[in-house]
């Protein structure tokens, strides 16, 4: 083995061992890393060598329990027999979006997610594809778990078009809105990431135990935690920040006041990717949260389908929504004259040709004119004594009249047979 080969090994070992250590995310133990680089840092922390005394206590705490270096050497066995691999930041396949976490180094911040924003340390990783790869060109899609169906509808929606359009579709495998985009992804034959809260030989929650093994069969399983960890309540929380940096922007579907996924929009804001919102109904209490973001983050953008999403995470000037349309009529491509002819007549009844020209400040014989293109077009009728509207289509056909049946007093019947 070359010395840059055990180099990286050494690297690698000692930063599996930190995440047995400490917490991922952890910016004292990031700063150690990135001023003595990993196997440095652990044998300082072995050593009693913490910085802040939060930190110390959770070592020592750690240590008592058992060897990181022996921790760390059963997880690479344990990844091996999974088919799993571990990715670090001196392989290729590491996902450079992640390493943006640097500047949410918040001074001061006193709850423990806001204190664990670093970038993380190493990746499980479950699936062939390359992790870089699958994140260049990725969305993520997150929300409730107890989403409505109108927000499993929409998340579904957002999966299938994403990665129909061949972008990775990215989330947290829960209930609700994760799962739907998972499957919404997985339905459209395309890409889709879960980024978990726990170990990858242990996905969380069971109940979506198939949809995680259709995941790890043709997209990825991620995880910062070793094989053999739980979910924990603040994993989930720690977990956000690498799905908000590591994708091109997120979209939020729905979110009741008090979800973590409002969270996950707010870290990607802060490092500048785009933050999407998907509206709700203003009486349903999982799209409060969604709505509160909106109106608090200035950069959120408001988008109703994919195209919206790609507008805001593809190409400048070329992955643009198409403008919103109502159905096209015959009357939006009139001419002005015409459209003032249109106009002059009155909503019932009939008009004589001298009364629409003057109604419509033209001449006589450019009004007959007319008429007869609005005629063509089937907007006019033309009558005894003048012109009328005609009635729109489906008035058209709710008044036809039987065969058979007598006619209207003002129409002549035909004479009998």
């Amino acid at each position: 083995m070359s010395g840059d080969e055990e180099s990286r090994t050494a690297d690698r070992l000692a930063r599996v061992a930190l995440t047995w250590l400490t917490e991922p995310g952890t910016w004292s133990v990031h700063r150690l890393v990135e001023r003595l680089g990993a196997p440095a840092a652990l044998a300082l922390l072995c050593d009693g060598g913490a910085p802040e005394e939060k930190l110390h206590a959770t070592v020592a705490a750690r240590l008592a329990a058992g060897d990181p270096r022996a921790a760390a050497a059963w997880a690479l066995e344990r990844t091996d027999r999974l088919g799993a691999r571990i990715v670090t930041p001196d392989d290729d396949e590491w996902p450079v979006g992640v390493d943006e976490l640097r500047r949410l180094a918040l001074s001061g911040a006193s709850r423990r997610v806001d204190t664990e924003t670093a970038p993380p340390l190493c990746f499980w990783v479950r699936g062939a594809w390359p992790l870089a790869e699958a994140m260049a060109r990725s969305v993520a899609v997150v929300g409730a778990r107890a989403a409505t169906s109108y927000g499993v509808h929409v998340a579904t929606e957002l999966g299938y078009g994403l990665a129909d359009r061949e972008w990775s579709v990215v989330s947290g495998g829960a209930f609700g809105i994760d799962a739907a985009a998972h499957r919404g992804a997985l339905s459209a034959g395309g890409l889709t990431v879960a980024v978990l809260a726990c170990g990858v030989d242990r996905p969380y929650p069971m109940g979506n135990a198939a949809l995680f093994d259709r995941i790890a069969e043709t997209g990825l399983l991620v995880s910062e935690w070793m094989p053999g960890a739980e979910r924990l309540r603040p994993r989930f929380l720690i977990r956000n920040r690498v799905i908000a940096a590591a994708t091109r922007g997120s979209v939020l579907v729905e979110a009741s006041a008090r979800s973590g996924a409002t969270q996950t929009m707010r870290r990607a804001l802060a490092i500048d990717r785009p933050g999407m919102v998907v509206p709700g109904p203003v009486t349903s209490a999982m799209s409060v949260g969604a709505h509160e973001l909106l109106r608090e983050q200035p950069a959120a953008r408001l988008v109703t389908g994919v195209a919206h999403v790609l507008e805001e995470v593809g190409r400048i000037g070329v992955d643009l929504a198409p403008p919103a349309r109502g159905p096209r009529r015959p009357a939006d491509e009139l001419d002005d004259e015409a459209a003032l002819v249109l106009e002059s007549l009155p909503r019932r009844g009939l008009r004589s040709p001298d009364a629409v020209a003057a109604g419509a400040g033209v001449g006589v014989r450019v009004a007959l004119r007319k008429l007869s293109l609005l005629e063509e077009l089937g907007l006019v009728v033309r009558r005894d004594g003048g012109y009328a509207l005609a009635p729109p289509p489906e008035r058209r056909a709710a008044g036809a009249r039987p065969a058979g049946a007598p006619p209207p007093p003002n129409e002549s019947a035909p004479p009998p047979g």
